[in-house]
């Protein structure tokens, strides 16, 4: 991971934060991660993938052992320049500009949660209300995560907590155990 990167997910965990202290109070998330978590999926249908057919995954969610080592906090998902990005679940554009040259958008949902979309230019202001494939932005062409292809990285937060976007899709992780 580079610093640049480093310093991208901090400071989005940051915006990401600060974008959410209007519902701080009513939120009951986690506080600092210490080690990796997985949340529960939430009841199927409620969320939708943000581009639309639904696009290759180009790099999986990869959580750091703590919050301050490297890791990929979010996926990437292959797309195009222009492409509309979709809210996946229902929620309140919270926050969009720019960090380290990428533009960026944030959406809050219920219980906390939080999406984040990087490269993309808002179609939304802030404080407009968003459903479930509503239109929030396009990819733009700035290089990111995939360079040299386009794709959206794709971030999903609960307090300070990074959590698979893919389980929110349906599309988690299989992980093999050993037979007893």
């Amino acid at each position: 991971m580079s610093i640049g990167s480093a310093l991208l997910g901090a400071v989005l965990a940051t915006v990401s934060l600060t974008s959410a202290s209007a519902v701080a109070s009513t939120s009951a998330g986690p506080g600092p991660a210490s080690d990796r978590r997985v949340a529960p999926a939430p009841p199927a249908g409620r969320w939708s993938w943000p581009l639309d057919p639904e696009p290759e995954v180009a790099r999986r969610f990869d959580p750091p052992a703590r919050a301050w080592t490297s890791g990929h906090r979010g996926v990437d998902l292959a797309a195009s320049v222009g492409q509309l990005v979709l809210a996946p679940t229902d929620g309140r554009v919270s926050w969009t500009g720019v960090i380290a040259g990428r533009a960026v958008v944030v959406v809050l949902h219920d219980g906390g949660l939080r999406s984040t979309f990087e490269p993309v230019a808002a179609a939304r202001p802030v404080g407009t209300f968003v459903t479930r494939g509503d239109a929030i932005g396009q990819v733009t062409s700035t290089p990111g995560h995939c360079a040299p292809r386009t794709c959206l990285h794709w971030g999903v937060l609960r307090g300070e907590t990074y959590l698979d976007p893919l389980t929110f899709v349906g599309r988690s992780r299989v992980i093999l155990l050993p037979l007893p």
